[in-house]
């Protein structure tokens, strides 16, 4: 049985409901349902009887329930030793994370980790793509977190596939459209994150794919200051979704991006057959219990 669902389901149980359950495991209300689907149909029996928008414990629920507890306690305790043996009560964990999207993606994994191995010492620095990538070889930090694709000499574990929205002035004619493409943006002025950003290369890798060469208007690392300028119908700025969705502008309008050259993959990043500490592997579980769904590009590492 994997500990995964079953934490997923104790949470359901213990918070009342899939959406507080949800905050506690830092997943999305669906990922929980799908788990705890998973799990029903391992053991075989439904755990939970979903009336309207209440879930009851069924007579297979309550022992499940029972059990994971005593399950997952042990499976902490079992942790808890093993982290003493392999001296994870102190060490160094290096971090480099992206400005776009790192405090939804890991800040979550951050305190998680803080919160099992307090004698971590944790440094953060905050760098754009290119930096990392050259930071990361230079072995000044253990992982980064980068989109993909990524040169082969990383491996990487997907943290986040999330589809890009094009954000665009209230008046402006495509906006009522459910879905477009980059060509259709060929005569709108681009907004961009700058050079070092790797979103800046994948906008424009996918509009010399679509065939034309955008008008670049302005560049920024600032995300309020480009959706400012796309307030006063400078052009169109591109967001992946749940980085667009945080920051409503009444003089703007998201609408998706189709096309599969325009997807937002956030990944975890390290230099391939490099060594990693302790710290950095628990660093590197943590990433695959939270994010295990994504596809990953790396050997398997032995403790």
């Amino acid at each position: 049985m994997e500990f995964r669902p079953l934490r997923a389901f104790v949470e359901v149980v213990r918070q009342g409901g899939f959406s507080q359950a949800a905050k506690t495991v830092f997943a999305t209300q669906s990922t929980v349902s799908k788990a705890v689907k998973q799990l029903e149909e391992e053991v075989g029996v439904p755990l939970l009887d979903r009336i309207g928008h209440r879930s009851v414990l069924t007579a297979a629920g309550e022992v499940v329930y029972r059990r994971g507890v005593k399950l997952l306690a042990d499976r902490d305790d079992l942790l808890a030793e093993l982290n003493e043996i392999r001296g994870l009560k102190r060490g160094s964990l290096r971090l480099g994370l992206p400005p776009v999207g790192s405090n939804k993606l890991f800040a979550p994994l951050f305190a998680i980790y803080r919160q099992r191995y307090p004698g971590i010492d944790i440094t953060l620095a905050e760098y754009g793509s290119a930096q990392l990538a050259d930071r990361l070889q230079a072995g000044e930090i253990d992982f980064a977190g980068a989109l993909l694709p990524v040169a082969d000499e990383f491996e990487w574990q997907m943290v986040r596939r999330e589809p890009l929205v094009a954000l665009l002035p209230a008046a402006h004619p495509l906006v009522e459209r459910g879905s477009i493409v980059l060509s259709d943006l060929r005569d709108t002025p681009f907004i961009l994150f700058d050079s070092d950003f790797a979103l800046h290369r994948v906008i424009l890798d996918a509009s010399r794919h679509a065939g034309f060469e955008p008008q670049i208007v302005a560049e920024s690392s600032q995300i309020d200051f480009m959706i400012e300028l796309v307030a006063a119908g400078l052009g169109v700025a591109f967001l992946p979704r749940m980085i667009a969705s945080q920051r409503p502008n009444a003089a703007v309008r998201q609408v998706k991006l189709g096309g599969p050259e325009t997807e937002w993959v956030m990944a975890m990043v390290w230099r391939r057959g490099a060594y990693l500490s302790g710290a950095a592997r628990a660093w590197l579980a943590l990433v695959r219990e939270i994010h295990g769904d994504g596809r990953s590009g790396q050997n398997s590492i032995s403790d």
